[in-house]
């Protein structure tokens, strides 16, 4: 079928089944909007609206995917040197780098009374902050920086508070305070405080108190693409998730060429119109170098009929913290160890009856086919791919592994080489529930019309 939209649209076909389905046209636009499903405490159920990055920018699908891209692999850039850090054991926090400018922006507002937030939704780290004054250093950020003067919910984290002691590069001054660090080099510097955490607009306003949060005073870089902090979703004692005590979360992202509905972050229960009681699970792995990371264990991958012939070695988390696979909300493409991407290229290319492009550096992306000239809307064929996860076989939409821009008469894998370990990315997620299931240790995948949620 094509989609009513201006002169982008394709049309894909699995070769294993046929299943005919619509991918990448234009980014959705989507308000930064939130809703709150009900109260605080364990049982907290929320439903935080997001909005992607680019969504305002008129970007072709490819060029959108390569900005994302270059985000991707600075990222994975700095999820490998914090590895390095820490299996180093360097205890200069200065050069801890960690996750942080993602795919993915959350509005919500702290203080009382409440100031808006507008901040980077973070899967890769633990650690909520944001701008504060009197700034000694800020960079431009969208909505206005949160005085603590005129909240009177606002308070300071002594150095003797157990949250100051869960937060293990904390400084002690005239307060706790932390300092981090991130590939891009924007950096963020101040003391650690509590603050009442406002969700919903002004007529449907829940708030949760004494969250603890960073409040930055000297901040420096090209900012988090126009946000004024980050809300940290990782396994750490201080990101949100775990000051919540929820016993789970979940996020829904919907096709980055949809035209209807928008992406959302599931605090609590899932959305009663998703049935995931029965839905397959796949085990939590741990990894004790960076524990803030969601892995899950990949076995193997299958493209068309064919299991490739893969080592499960190389993608086996080991005991020195490095291999294994991160799924991450704040990656877009997947990104395979060197040796299991050119296995998996090799068998794609040989199994796609379409003509090999010579036009993969205008695309960024490794591997890329001329769309058939004059053919655009009718249908292309591709391999089925499936990930094999333990316990879980993840069967992919065509639209989740390729990206088809009419405009450059391309169509591309959205995957490429990384070394160290392996990333899941949000293109390969899109439209399924994922649900992190804190209590269990487990994930699921939940094919979802995230936009009808």
């Amino acid at each position: 079928m094509s989609l009513p939209l201006p002169k982008v649209h394709a049309i894909y076909t699995s070769m294993a089944d046929s299943a005919t389905s619509s991918l990448l046209v234009i980014l959705l636009l989507v308000s930064p909007l939130l809703c709150i499903c009900s109260s605080q405490g364990s049982s907290t159920n929320l439903r935080v609206i997001l909005t992607h990055v680019d969504a305002h920018r008129d970007l072709s699908p490819l060029q959108m995917i390569k900005r994302s891209m270059q985000r991707g692999k600075q990222r994975h850039g700095e999820f490998l040197a914090g590895l390095m850090v820490s299996t180093q054991g360097s205890s200069d926090v200065r050069t801890r780098v960690v996750g942080g400018d993602g795919e993915f922006r959350m509005s919500l507002s702290i203080g009382t009374p409440p100031v808006p937030f507008l901040a980077i939704m973070d899967t890769g780290s633990d650690l909520i902050w944001t701008q504060c004054k009197p700034c000694k250093a800020c960079f431009k950020q969208p909505t206005p920086i949160f005085d603590p003067a005129e909240s009177s919910s606002f308070a300071k984290v002594s150095c003797s508070s157990p949250l100051c002691k869960k937060w293990k590069d904390s400084k002690c001054g005239s307060s706790c305070e932390y300092s981090n660090s991130y590939g891009d080099g924007t950096s963020t510097e101040g003391f650690l405080a509590t603050e009442t955490f406002n969700f919903g607009g002004s007529d449907n306003e829940s708030s949760v108190p004494d969250i603890g949060f960073g409040c930055g005073v000297n901040n420096d870089g090209p900012g988090l693409n126009h946000g004024a902090g980050i809300v940290g979703l990782g396994r750490g004692p201080l990101s949100l998730v775990s000051q919540l005590h929820t016993r789970q979360f979940s996020y829904c992202l919907t096709s980055i060429g949809g035209t209807n509905g928008s992406s959302s972050l599931f605090i609590g229960s899932a959305p009663s119109s998703v049935h995931i009681s029965n839905a397959s699970t796949t085990p939590l792995l741990e990894n004790p170098v960076l524990p803030t990371f969601y892995y899950i264990s990949l076995v193997g991958i299958s493209v068309g009929r064919n299991r490739l012939s893969i080592p499960q070695s190389w993608f086996q988390l080991t005991k020195d913290g490095t291999g294994g696979l991160i799924v991450d909300s704040g990656t877009t493409i997947t990104l395979l160890t060197e040796d299991a991407y050119d296995v998996l290229r090799r068998e794609f290319l040989e199994q796609t009856k379409l003509e090999l492009s010579d036009s993969s550096d205008n695309s960024g992306l490794d591997l890329c086919f001329d769309l058939p000239h004059g053919k655009y809307a009718k249908q292309i064929a591709v391999p089925k791919l499936i990930f094999h996860f333990t316990g879980l076989d993840l069967a992919l939409p065509p639209e989740n592994y390729m990206i088809v821009d009419e405009k450059m008469g391309l169509a591309c894998l959205a995957m490429a080489p990384a070394g160290g370990f392996s990333t899941l990315g949000n293109i390969q997620q899109q439209n399924m529930l994922v649900v992190h299931n804190l209590e269990q240790k487990t994930m699921s995948f939940v094919p979802t019309d995230c936009g009808k949620l």
